[in-house]
């Protein structure tokens, strides 16, 4: 058991640097939420196929995964915050290029300006996440990550509504059935005002991001210095690649990452796979006076909540609880989740697959702090970029999903596995990713924690 209760998690003379770091978990969050839908928006207004219409996520996590290390370098040279300022230029300008995107209607434009947004959004977490960190006694610091990012599924839930009723309701082209059929001046025109649509959430968004830039350029931020002569970058490598908990926390974030997405993304394939078998037995669920109809949006959208209150717990029991052996018990739990999604048919496999999302919440910041814990900060400054680039799993895992679910056909359930449909079936990818995140809880507990308490 820890006992840092007398020991704050942040520091009065850091509390407005603090909340404001903290500002861009949301702001992050946000973007990773309203992107997702605009896959399949995407794919019906330009008449696009389902492998050029994955390029808006080949994009959105390729910029993570190309800038994390550059990003990382540049702040190894200079400070902190002027990271975060040249991430939030990159985010708003890559948000403000959807404004060309949509008057020329050229789908690589949109990809551009996704692929600059996230190369800001891979600034600003290089940056962030450490900077939350160092801001405090090491004793506290997962748990003050854990704090910031509470702020993150909040900017999640935001995205994923503003996804839904500010675009998803009125794109025109998801009201007809066949969007090729009609005449080419009626889809031109239809394809202007959708576009339209996609592109006002992202230029209100630009001009929200200038305004937080103007924020962090008039604030001071404290920048802490290491005594000593900078350690060069290929000691650096060195360093981190001889750290065992870190190597193995970055594999943990890859999956964690993948994980996460393949819950989020085919929720929508899950509750289809039901409606296909006519396993609802009500037509709809009335919580807290949301009426959760057959929609997989709302089941989303209930899996975001639980993300938020899971962080909250999270954070709390981290005051009393060791990181890993609190990040065993969540991946464990999740594990069992995940297998009522795959095995338990009906309602109770929606809840479950919901229920996963409370598990997850606790995870990123955590095997962050885990994994950076033993670094001076300038290896941190480099030791983040493998974690962000880690986000990279967001990318390649999900489809190694969809290709279990396409195994006999483009449907969900068109064949076996297991006693299961494939939809099913192919949550077994999330739940090998929680055995190993639990693995690694346990071996950070007893070769790590056990050792310094």
């Amino acid at each position: 058991m820890k006992n840092t209760t007398k020991i704050p998690v942040v520091p009065k003379k850091m509390l407005l640097p603090f909340i404001l770091v903290t500002s861009l978990f949301a702001l992050w969050g946000f973007a990773n939420a309203v992107t997702d839908p605009m896959v399949g928006a995407f794919k019906t207004i330009l008449e696009l196929s389902n492998t050029q219409a994955s390029w808006v996520q080949m994009a959105f996590y390729g910029g993570y995964f190309c800038m994390a290390l550059p990003a990382a370098l540049f702040m190894r040279k200079y400070s902190y915050k002027v990271g975060i300022l040249i991430g939030l230029a990159l985010y708003a300008t890559g948000a403000l290029l959807f404004y060309p995107a949509a008057q020329t209607e050229s789908f690589i434009f949109f990809c551009l300006g996704l692929y600059v947004l996230t190369f800001g959004l891979a600034f600003l977490e290089t940056a962030a996440n450490p900077y939350a960190l160092a801001m405090g006694a090491k004793e506290t610091a997962t748990q003050r990550l854990n704090l910031a990012q509470a702020v993150n599924p909040l900017g999640l839930v935001a995205g994923l509504l503003i996804a839904k009723f500010s675009v998803k309701e009125k794109l025109q082209s998801d009201d007809i059935a066949d969007f090729s059929t009609l005449d080419e001046s009626t889809r031109d025109a239809i394809r202007m005002a959708d576009l339209s649509v996609i592109r006002d959430p992202y230029v209100v968004l630009g001009l929200v991001i200038i305004a937080v830039f103007i924020m962090f350029l008039v604030s001071k931020m404290p920048q802490s210095k290491e005594e000593g002569a900078m350690p060069s970058i290929k000691d650096t490598f060195i360093i981190l690649f001889k750290n065992n908990k870190y190597v193995l926390g970055v594999l943990a974030q890859i999956l964690y990452v993948g994980a996460q997405i393949m819950c989020w993304t085919y929720i929508y394939h899950y509750v289809q796979g039901l409606l296909a078998k006519n396993v609802f037995e009500i037509s709809s669920i009335n919580i807290l006076g949301l009426e959760f109809e057959k929609d997989a949006f709302y089941y989303q959208f209930l899996a975001f909540i639980l993300f938020v209150v899971g962080r909250a717990v999270g954070t709390y029991l981290l005051r009393f609880v060791s990181s890993g052996k609190l990040l065993m018990y969540f991946a464990v739990l999740a594990t069992i989740c995940a297998a009522g999604t795959i095995w338990i048919e009906g309602m109770f496999g929606v809840y479950s697959l919901v229920g996963i999302s409370f598990c997850m919440s606790l995870m990123f910041p955590t095997i962050y702090g885990i994994a950076l814990g033993d670094l001076t900060e300038e290896e941190s400054k480099v030791g983040s970029a493998g974690l962000v680039m880690a986000i990279v799993g967001g990318a390649l895992m999900p489809m190694l999903q969809g290709m279990i679910i396409d195994i006999e056909g483009t449907g969900v359930s068109d064949t076996i596995i297991m006693g299961v449909s494939e939809v099913n079936f192919s949550f077994i990818l999330p739940l090998v990713c929680f055995i190993y995140i639990a693995w690694y809880g346990f071996h950070v507990f007893k070769k790590y924690e056990v050792k310094t308490a």
